[in-house]
Protein backbone atom coordinates (compact mmCIF):
# COMPACT_ATOMS: atom_id res chain seq x y z
CA UNK A 1 0.00 0.00 0.00
CA UNK A 2 2.44 2.54 -0.98
CA UNK A 3 2.13 6.24 -2.23
CA UNK A 4 2.06 6.87 -5.89
CA UNK A 5 3.07 9.23 -8.59
CA UNK A 6 0.69 10.54 -11.41
CA UNK A 7 2.14 8.82 -14.95
CA UNK A 8 0.15 10.39 -17.85
CA UNK A 9 1.05 8.53 -21.10
CA UNK A 10 -0.11 8.88 -25.01
CA UNK A 11 -1.99 6.12 -26.31
CA UNK A 12 -3.31 7.44 -29.73
CA UNK A 13 -3.45 10.41 -31.31
CA UNK A 14 -5.57 10.78 -34.75
CA UNK A 15 -3.20 9.97 -37.61
CA UNK A 16 -3.09 12.76 -39.97
CA UNK A 17 -4.32 15.41 -37.28
CA UNK A 18 -2.81 18.47 -38.56
CA UNK A 19 -4.01 17.56 -41.98
CA UNK A 20 -7.37 16.58 -40.97
CA UNK A 21 -8.00 19.99 -39.26
CA UNK A 22 -6.00 21.43 -42.16
CA UNK A 23 -9.19 20.06 -44.62
CA UNK A 24 -12.02 20.93 -42.65
CA UNK A 25 -10.34 24.66 -41.73
CA UNK A 26 -10.24 25.16 -45.62
CA UNK A 27 -13.34 23.18 -46.47
CA UNK A 28 -15.38 26.24 -44.73
CA UNK A 29 -13.77 28.76 -47.16
CA UNK A 30 -12.61 26.79 -50.02
CA UNK A 31 -14.61 25.53 -53.35
CA UNK A 32 -12.28 22.89 -53.32
CA UNK A 33 -13.04 18.92 -51.85
CA UNK A 34 -11.79 18.66 -48.45
CA UNK A 35 -10.82 15.30 -49.59
CA UNK A 36 -8.40 17.04 -51.92
CA UNK A 37 -7.36 19.83 -49.48
CA UNK A 38 -6.23 16.95 -47.29
CA UNK A 39 -3.38 15.90 -49.08
CA UNK A 40 -2.19 19.42 -49.87
CA UNK A 41 -2.13 18.93 -45.72
CA UNK A 42 -0.09 16.16 -46.02
CA UNK A 43 1.99 17.14 -48.47
CA UNK A 44 3.40 21.02 -47.37
CA UNK A 45 2.50 20.10 -43.47
CA UNK A 46 4.21 23.34 -42.45
CA UNK A 47 1.66 25.61 -44.72
CA UNK A 48 -1.08 23.75 -42.67
CA UNK A 49 0.37 24.31 -39.53
CA UNK A 50 0.72 28.00 -40.00
CA UNK A 51 -2.87 27.87 -41.38
CA UNK A 52 -4.38 26.35 -38.43
CA UNK A 53 -2.38 28.35 -36.24
CA UNK A 54 -4.42 31.38 -37.54
CA UNK A 55 -7.59 30.10 -37.43
CA UNK A 56 -7.58 28.80 -33.93
CA UNK A 57 -6.45 32.54 -33.21
CA UNK A 58 -9.62 33.67 -34.09
CA UNK A 59 -11.70 31.36 -32.58
CA UNK A 60 -13.12 29.75 -35.08
CA UNK A 61 -12.43 25.86 -33.10
CA UNK A 62 -15.18 23.73 -34.36
CA UNK A 63 -12.65 21.85 -37.01
CA UNK A 64 -11.27 21.17 -34.36
CA UNK A 65 -13.06 18.64 -33.26
CA UNK A 66 -12.08 16.32 -35.77
CA UNK A 67 -8.60 14.91 -34.33
CA UNK A 68 -8.60 13.90 -30.87
CA UNK A 69 -6.27 12.36 -28.14
CA UNK A 70 -6.39 9.52 -25.92
CA UNK A 71 -4.20 9.18 -22.68
CA UNK A 72 -4.04 6.44 -20.00
CA UNK A 73 -3.73 8.29 -16.30
CA UNK A 74 -2.46 6.42 -13.39
CA UNK A 75 -1.13 7.46 -10.11
CA UNK A 76 -4.25 10.26 -9.47
CA UNK A 77 -6.92 9.50 -6.72
CA UNK A 78 -9.92 9.25 -7.01
CA UNK A 79 -10.87 12.76 -5.51
CA UNK A 80 -8.62 14.32 -8.90
CA UNK A 81 -11.22 12.37 -11.27
CA UNK A 82 -14.26 12.92 -9.80
CA UNK A 83 -13.05 16.26 -11.20
CA UNK A 84 -12.28 15.15 -14.39
CA UNK A 85 -14.94 13.69 -15.17
CA UNK A 86 -17.01 16.73 -15.28
CA UNK A 87 -15.63 17.62 -18.20
CA UNK A 88 -18.94 15.78 -20.20
CA UNK A 89 -17.16 16.26 -23.74
CA UNK A 90 -14.84 13.21 -23.44
CA UNK A 91 -14.88 9.62 -22.84
CA UNK A 92 -13.44 8.06 -19.63
CA UNK A 93 -13.01 4.27 -18.79
CA UNK A 94 -11.60 4.32 -15.17
CA UNK A 95 -10.61 1.09 -13.21
CA UNK A 96 -13.79 -0.60 -10.93
CA UNK A 97 -13.31 -1.00 -7.28
CA UNK A 98 -16.25 -3.45 -7.89
CA UNK A 99 -13.56 -5.44 -9.55
CA UNK A 100 -10.93 -4.84 -8.56
CA UNK A 101 -9.91 -5.76 -5.13
CA UNK A 102 -8.28 -2.91 -3.48
CA UNK A 103 -6.49 -5.26 -0.37
CA UNK A 104 -3.37 -3.12 -0.99
CA UNK A 105 -4.44 0.37 -2.52
CA UNK A 106 -2.03 2.76 -3.54
CA UNK A 107 -2.88 6.16 -2.44
CA UNK A 108 -2.10 9.41 -3.25
CA UNK A 109 -0.65 12.07 -0.44
CA UNK A 110 -1.26 16.13 -1.13
CA UNK A 111 2.01 17.91 -0.99
CA UNK A 112 0.50 20.50 2.03
CA UNK A 113 0.27 16.79 3.82
CA UNK A 114 3.57 15.44 3.03
CA UNK A 115 5.43 18.54 3.79
CA UNK A 116 4.75 19.00 7.53
CA UNK A 117 5.89 15.42 9.26
CA UNK A 118 2.72 15.33 12.20
CA UNK A 119 -0.11 15.73 9.06
CA UNK A 120 1.99 12.96 7.33
CA UNK A 121 2.08 10.42 9.89
CA UNK A 122 -1.94 10.97 10.79
CA UNK A 123 -2.34 10.57 7.13
CA UNK A 124 -0.53 7.62 6.88
CA UNK A 125 -1.75 5.92 9.91
CA UNK A 126 -5.54 6.36 8.98
CA UNK A 127 -4.31 4.71 5.41
CA UNK A 128 -2.76 1.80 7.36
CA UNK A 129 -6.40 1.89 9.22
CA UNK A 130 -8.28 1.91 6.44
CA UNK A 131 -6.72 -0.89 4.63
CA UNK A 132 -6.64 -2.90 7.71
CA UNK A 133 -10.94 -2.70 8.44
CA UNK A 134 -11.18 -3.37 4.58
CA UNK A 135 -9.33 -6.18 4.58
CA UNK A 136 -11.29 -7.46 7.74
CA UNK A 137 -14.48 -6.33 6.09
CA UNK A 138 -13.95 -8.95 2.54
CA UNK A 139 -12.41 -11.75 5.38
CA UNK A 140 -15.88 -11.27 6.84
CA UNK A 141 -17.63 -11.41 4.01
CA UNK A 142 -15.79 -14.57 2.96
CA UNK A 143 -16.58 -16.40 6.61
CA UNK A 144 -20.81 -15.47 5.84
CA UNK A 145 -20.12 -17.24 2.41
CA UNK A 146 -19.91 -14.10 0.38
CA UNK A 147 -16.99 -13.12 -1.80
CA UNK A 148 -15.77 -11.24 -4.76
CA UNK A 149 -18.20 -8.82 -6.73
CA UNK A 150 -20.67 -8.44 -3.86
CA UNK A 151 -18.16 -7.90 -1.27
CA UNK A 152 -16.06 -5.77 -3.64
CA UNK A 153 -19.27 -3.51 -4.27
CA UNK A 154 -19.51 -2.40 -0.80
CA UNK A 155 -16.54 -3.06 1.31
CA UNK A 156 -15.42 -0.61 -1.32
CA UNK A 157 -17.29 2.36 0.54
CA UNK A 158 -14.41 2.61 3.38
CA UNK A 159 -12.48 3.66 0.73
CA UNK A 160 -10.94 6.95 0.86
CA UNK A 161 -11.11 9.49 -1.95
CA UNK A 162 -6.79 9.13 -1.74
CA UNK A 163 -6.97 5.88 -3.19
CA UNK A 164 -4.81 5.59 -6.59
CA UNK A 165 -7.18 5.24 -9.97
CA UNK A 166 -6.04 4.49 -13.37
CA UNK A 167 -8.13 5.98 -16.30
CA UNK A 168 -8.10 6.18 -19.75
CA UNK A 169 -9.33 9.64 -21.25
CA UNK A 170 -9.88 10.28 -24.61
CA UNK A 171 -10.58 14.38 -25.74
CA UNK A 172 -11.11 16.01 -29.31
CA UNK A 173 -8.44 19.00 -29.57
CA UNK A 174 -11.58 21.36 -29.24
CA UNK A 175 -12.34 19.87 -25.59
CA UNK A 176 -8.91 20.11 -24.67
CA UNK A 177 -8.15 23.09 -25.43
CA UNK A 178 -11.74 24.28 -23.10
CA UNK A 179 -10.06 21.69 -20.53
CA UNK A 180 -6.32 23.62 -20.49
CA UNK A 181 -8.11 26.63 -20.04
CA UNK A 182 -9.96 25.53 -16.99
CA UNK A 183 -7.52 23.40 -15.54
CA UNK A 184 -4.19 24.65 -16.14
CA UNK A 185 -5.30 27.82 -14.09
CA UNK A 186 -3.26 28.26 -10.80
CA UNK A 187 -6.47 28.71 -9.07
CA UNK A 188 -7.40 25.01 -10.15
CA UNK A 189 -7.07 22.08 -7.45
CA UNK A 190 -3.32 21.40 -7.29
CA UNK A 191 -3.74 17.37 -8.76
CA UNK A 192 -6.13 18.05 -11.73
CA UNK A 193 -3.66 21.19 -12.48
CA UNK A 194 -0.61 18.42 -12.44
CA UNK A 195 -2.95 16.02 -15.08
CA UNK A 196 -3.79 18.79 -17.33
CA UNK A 197 -0.27 20.34 -17.31
CA UNK A 198 0.91 17.19 -18.11
CA UNK A 199 -1.18 16.37 -21.15
CA UNK A 200 -0.75 19.89 -22.24
CA UNK A 201 2.89 19.13 -22.73
CA UNK A 202 1.87 15.77 -24.62
CA UNK A 203 -0.87 17.95 -27.30
CA UNK A 204 2.07 20.67 -27.22
CA UNK A 205 4.56 18.17 -28.63
CA UNK A 206 2.01 16.59 -30.76
CA UNK A 207 0.05 19.24 -32.68
CA UNK A 208 2.09 22.43 -31.94
CA UNK A 209 0.02 24.37 -34.14
CA UNK A 210 -3.02 23.95 -31.98
CA UNK A 211 -1.45 23.99 -29.00
CA UNK A 212 1.07 25.93 -29.09
CA UNK A 213 -0.81 28.94 -26.97
CA UNK A 214 -2.89 26.94 -24.97
CA UNK A 215 -3.32 26.79 -21.30
CA UNK A 216 -5.08 29.13 -18.69
CA UNK A 217 -7.52 30.96 -19.78
CA UNK A 218 -5.19 34.31 -19.15
CA UNK A 219 -2.54 32.34 -21.93
CA UNK A 220 -4.64 33.45 -24.85
CA UNK A 221 -6.97 36.48 -23.31
CA UNK A 222 -3.75 38.58 -22.18
CA UNK A 223 -5.43 39.34 -18.79
CA UNK A 224 -6.67 37.62 -15.83
CA UNK A 225 -10.59 36.52 -16.10
CA UNK A 226 -10.39 35.47 -12.30
CA UNK A 227 -10.76 39.17 -11.35
CA UNK A 228 -8.35 41.09 -8.93
CA UNK A 229 -9.23 39.12 -6.04
CA UNK A 230 -8.06 35.45 -7.36
CA UNK A 231 -5.31 36.60 -9.93
CA UNK A 232 -2.34 35.34 -9.59
CA UNK A 233 -0.30 37.96 -11.21
CA UNK A 234 1.15 36.64 -13.67
CA UNK A 235 -1.29 38.77 -16.15
CA UNK A 236 -3.13 42.05 -14.98
CA UNK A 237 -6.57 41.19 -13.77
CA UNK A 238 -9.73 42.26 -16.24
CA UNK A 239 -10.29 45.68 -14.45
CA UNK A 240 -7.08 46.64 -14.40
CA UNK A 241 -7.22 47.08 -18.40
Amino acid sequence: MPQTNLEVKLLEVTQGAMAIIYAACRQCYSEKFAGDIYEDGLSEPEKAEEFIRKVVATGHESPLEHAKFTFAIQGVSRAATHQLVRHRLASYSQQSQRYVKESQFDYIVPPSIEKDPRMKGLFLSTMDIIQENYNKLLQLYKECGQKGEVANQDARFLLPQASETKVVVTMNCRELLHFFKQRCCVRAQWEIRAVANEMLSIARKELPGVFHNAGAQCESLGFCPEGEKFTCGKYPAKEKL
